[in-house]
This record gives C-alpha cells, structure tokens and sequence, in this order.
C-alpha cells in the first residue's frame, strides 16, 4: 500500500530540516547547503506545515528542536544517510547490486576473506561490504542483506544455509605443555584457562564431556578469537579453540594441543537472512557460492 503523498516531504525540505537540526542554527545550515538562511526557514517552515507539527522553537534569534523534532530527527537522519548510501552504492556499481554482510570477527578475518576474492571474481558487479558483529543480529533495527552467525538453527523470521560444522580443541603453547606434562583433562585446572567472554560455558562442557569436573576454571576472557589464539600463543594459558581457525598456529607450532581430547560442538556456522530477502540476487549468488565454497573445505562439513 502507497504512503499518502501529505505523509512524504520532498528530499530537499528533509535535507534543510536536517542541516538545521543537527547545526542548532539556521544560518549555518545555509552555509552547508548552499542557500540563503531564509530559504532554509522557509523549507523548515513548509515541511512543519505539511506535518502540522512544530518542529523547532524559535526563540528570538536562536532556534532549537522541540520535543517532537528530536523524535523526528533521529528517524530523519537514518533515512537520508541510507537514500545516500543506495545512490552511493548504485553509482559505484550501476549493473551489479550489493550485499550488506554481517561476520564474526576470526570468522571472517580467517576464514572468508582469504576465500572472499573468489565470489567477487566469479561474479563481477557485485560488491560485499562487511561489517563485524560479536552480539547477536538484530535484522529489524539493521539495514542487512545477510549474517554468518555461529549457534543453534533457531532464529525466528529468518532462513539459513548450514555452513561449517565447529570442533574445539585445549591448545596452548609447546612450552607450557612441556613444563606441565598434561595426560588427563582434570590437569588442565591446575593452569589458567582462557574464556571466550560469549562462550562462558564452553569450558564447562569439554570437561564433563571427557569425564572431568565441571568446572570453568580461572583465567583471563576475551571477546574474540583471534586475542584469545594469541594469548594462548604468549603462554597465558590453556585456550580452548575451533581447529579451523587456528589452523595456522597449529601448522606452524605455536600452538600444540594441550591433550589430544578434541569436542565438536552442537552449535555451528550458518549464513542466516530475512525471509523477505530471500531472493535478493546479489545475496542468491553469494549464497550459492559460500555454501559451496564450506562443503569444498576439507574436513570441517558435517553433510
């Protein structure tokens, strides 16, 4: 359903109401537009009659938002920068389209982007911008086409593609290994364990599942894993991480496993997006190929 026309001031009453808004003053809002500081009052002045709502409060020779502006602002200023960001976007790359992905920071550093050349030479005209997230997405509050999101299939008005499945193992460096001469996994109390701060509970479960006290143990936490790939590296402690993404450390011998007790996890990698996105063509083609692109990666797929 169309919104009323009366409800849709033009781009350029919004833009003078903006500039207004955010300067506190008339007459600078003019100067960044371009225009006279009566042409900037006269805009201000039309669009509150459009909306029959008074926007500023004039007081002498100042102006400042009333009430409803604030409101109006804040919801103003997100749509004019994503009007910019699609003009933007459209004139970088007429004949493609754009993918607005959200990544885990160690996912995306370590894993897609050393493949990410790839989609983006298959598919010319196309453009994937990138932007990290550790907290879980919020598509209704986030202009996103698509997120690569680590957990249980379970995220309403969303569908997703299975990705990569997740094994962890207890590494740390060669050093600290030796000194302690790990041999079950109760041993590993007796040093500090570093956490994942949005996987508090990981330690937990890889030592009830070899059969260990159930404790988390003391340690530093860190919010990403590749801090946490590195700490173990400095000999901080024991990390408990995914093999894929410390593949590196591991070849190279920074990292040994501190007991050859690895745990593959219930939760996995998945590309997750909103329904109505669905057939969106830049997000089809890249989901077709990242989903290829996972089962080509040998021994990390579980189907």
């Amino acid at each position: 359903m169309l919104t009323p026309r009366r409800y849709l001031p033009s781009i350029s009453l919004l833009s003078a109401f903006d500039a207004a808004a955010r300067a506190g003053s008339f007459s600078v809002a003019a100067r960044e537009l371009n225009l006279t500081q009566s042409a900037i009052s006269r805009q201000v002045k039309a669009l509150e009659e459009q909306l029959g709502v008074e926007l500023f409060v004039r007081e002498r020779q100042t102006v400042r938002l009333s009430d409803a502006g604030l409101t109006y602002e804040r919801h103003i200023r997100d749509a004019l920068e994503t009007i910019a960001q699609a003009s933007l976007n459209l004139q970088v790359n007429p004949k493609g389209g754009t993918l607005d992905l959200a990544i885990l920071p160690t996912f995306g550093t370590r894993w897609l982007a050393p493949r990410l050349n790839r989609f983006l030479g298959d598919t010319p005209g196309v453009t994937v911008n990138l932007t990290t997230r550790l907290k879980p997405f919020d598509f209704s509050a986030e202009h996103l086409d698509a997120a690569i999101h680590h957990g249980i299939a379970d995220w309403p008005g969303t569908d997703h593609a299975f990705l990569l499945e997740e094994t962890v193992v207890p590494a740390c460096a060669p050093g600290l290994r030796q000194s302690h001469g790990f041999s079950i996994a109760d041993d590993l109390l007796s040093v500090p364990l570093i956490h994942m701060a949005t996987r508090p509970e990981a330690w937990e479960r890889w030592f009830r599942s070899n059969g260990a006290s159930a404790e988390r143990g003391s340690g530093m936490i860190f919010d990403q894993f590749a801090t946490v790939a590195q700490a173990a590296v400095g000999g901080l402690g024991v990390a408990l991480l995914p093999t894929f993404l410390v593949e590196k450390e591991m070849q190279s011998g920074e990292l040994v496993p501190a007991l050859d007790l690895p745990l593959r996890s219930d939760e996995a990698y998945y590309l997750v997006w909103p329904r109505e996105r669905t057939s969106y063509p830049p997000l089809k083609k890249f989901r077709e190929w990242l989903v290829a692109e996972a089962r080509s990666a040998p021994g990390r797929v579980a189907t």
